[in-house]
């Protein structure tokens, strides 16, 4: 019996089917497997604007195979819109939305099936959760890269990143309004995720090592044709797996979250993957450990240096391989768990058999590496117990080690006026506390203050601690998810201005150098602020998220 049969099959179902033929169906289409597909289709964000082009290729690949595609809508925030302000505190929480409403009516309209369409940062993992949760069969076709910018005359490439560098540029008074301007006019050429290795670029390439997209998901441009055929190929694909009874609990398994942490490394991924990777794990019943993460780094090497740790970006990965070209390089070395199954019906090792690495300087070989370690590392200490979290390989070798006085403020937008103001100084460790998911709440995205610090010139001078998190364009001395956030009373909130602060990112450090009678006095004295908000889904958020290192996931 499928699925459907409750929402279509039968003399009592006959108001169903009447409101089924109201949409235009007829007997014909309610006699085939009726498929989900949700878009994040909007005029919000530049990564979505284009994704009704890839529900309607999707859809015609879903009739092409014999089923009947059934779309609506998903929300989604541009997180580089949101940024800096109010509205970030939303961006995070959405994504729970997401996985809910995703739920709500694949489940209430009896989809025998499900084709996901996101592209930016807190959709896919949404979405990813949703499929988890409904364990129908199910694939995730995303809307692909932007192209990276480039200025009249100018030879290299630009993302998002570079207009927010730009402005730390500007206050520091190196570059001037006419050049501002030319900047922002530049990056962002059309639509597509943002072109470099940040949140959302990550998501999508570990889509398909986690199994649950086709080949090519994560680094086909926006812009390009192969992007509209290879959502064909996914419409066409489902309705095989309606067939085949190819269910997620089947491919998200913990060897294909393991595969997830040996590309992350491989690439260099934004650091969000570790806060997103523990809250899809969750809703398949795995007990994501963040001490996976050190140990995928200690042996997998960081292959790749993708904007913002380098120069090249996520089409230069597509054109030397993509994904499975990555993999390529850490095939028949015990490091992945080649049986693991994909949507495709392959084995990721069968996937990876076929691809090949086209181009050595974008994705080095295994034997030369940029580092022998991992892009990303989990920090702990007095400071961070529970764990906090730094993307390595886009720290300068300066900073790997340091130590220097705490520059403490207790929001993102106190911390930002420091900055800009030129407070800051070389040496300095900037910490930005009550920003953790309870705390902000929503746990806000900090690429202004970082970018900012590198705009100045300060990125292998300066240190920047935080209960939030940050863009995957972040780069430099940049420690986030710091576990137990301050609003939870974690030792971040403790920290006085002055104290010196040691990190040490190869040796996975991270200590406030206070002696423990101080810090006991001080805990003696500490109240939490009152929450910022009070109503409004913000404020049930806060009642019920849990910590950075669980995935921020609502309990």
């Amino acid at each position: 019996m499928a699925i459907s049969d409750r929402v279509k099959t039968g003399p009592e179902k006959a108001p169903h089917r009447s409101l089924w033929k109201a949409l235009g169906l007829t007997d014909e289409e309610l006699a085939r497997p009726l498929i989900g597909v949700v878009s994040a289709q909007s005029e919000c964000v530049p990564g979505h604007n284009h994704l009704r082009n890839i529900a309607q290729a999707v859809k015609d690949g879903i009739r092409m195979a014999g089923g009947v595609p059934v779309e609506f809508p998903a929300i989604g925030v541009c997180d580089g819109i949101a940024m800096g302000h109010v509205g970030m505190k939303y961006s995070l929480a959405s994504r729970e939305l997401i996985a809910d409403s995703c739920e709500s009516m694949a489940i209430a309209h009896g989809f025998d099936g499900m084709v996901f369409i996101p592209n930016c940062d807190k959709i896919v993992p949404g979405m990813l959760m949703a499929a988890r949760r409904l364990n129908l069969p199910a694939l995730v076709v995303s809307g692909g890269p932007m192209m990276p910018g480039r200025m009249p005359g100018g030879k290299g490439d630009m993302d998002l990143n570079s207009v927010f560098e730009a402005v730390g540029a500007y206050k520091a008074g190196k570059i001037d309004d006419d050049c501002l301007n030319a900047v922002e006019s530049s990056a962002c050429p059309g639509c597509g995720s943002c072109s470099g290795m940040f949140t959302a670029n990550s998501m999508n390439c570990i889509t398909e090592v986690i199994g649950m997209a086709l080949p090519g998901n994560g680094t086909i441009a926006a812009v390009d044709a192969a992007r509209i055929r290879l959502a064909k190929q996914s419409g066409m694909r489902v309705v095989k797996m309606v067939e085949e009874g190819l269910t997620p609990d089947k491919i998200m398994t913990e060897a294909a979250f393991r595969n997830a942490l040996c590309l992350d490394m491989a690439l260099g991924c934004s650091t969000n993957t570790v806060l997103h990777l523990p809250a899809i794990a969750h809703e398949a019943g795995i007990d994501f450990d963040l001490a996976w993460v050190n140990e995928a780094s200690a042996k997998v090497p960081n292959l790749c240096h993708l904007a913002p740790a380098g120069h090249h970006h996520v089409i230069d990965l597509h054109l030397a391989g993509g994904v499975m070209g990555v993999l390529s390089e850490l095939y028949g070395r015990g490091l992945l768990y080649e049986d693991a199954l994909t949507v495709s019906g392959k084995t990721l090792g069968e996937e990876i058999a076929v691809a090949k690495n086209y181009n050595h300087d974008v994705i080095r070989p295994f034997d030369a590496p940029y580092s022998a370690t991992g892009g990303l590392m989990i920090l702990r200490g007095n400071l961070a117990p529970d764990g906090a979290v730094v993307k390595r390989s886009a720290v300068a070798s300066e900073m790997l080690v340091h130590e220097g006085p705490a520059r403490v403020f207790d929001s993102e937008d106190a911390a930002i006026a420091a900055i800009y103001e030129g407070q800051i100084r070389p040496g300095d460790v900037v910490v930005i506390r009550y920003e953790g998911p309870k705390g902000g709440p929503g746990m806000r995205e900090m690429l202004s203050p970082t970018s900012a610090i590198c705009g100045m010139g300060l990125d292998k001078e300066v240190a920047l601690i935080t209960d939030g998190r940050f863009s995957g364009a972040t780069r430099g001395a940049a420690i986030g998810h710091v576990s137990p956030e301050a609003a939870s009373g974690g030792m971040i909130g403790l920290i006085e201005e002055g104290d010196t602060i040691a990190i040490d990112i190869p040796s996975g450090k991270l200590e406030l150098k206070v002696d423990e009678a101080t810090l006991a006095a001080r805990r003696e004295k500490w109240v939490c602020p009152p929450p910022n908000v009070t109503r409004g889904y913000l404020a049930r958020y806060a009642k019920l998220v849990s910590s950075a290192n669980k995935g921020a996931i609502v309990e």
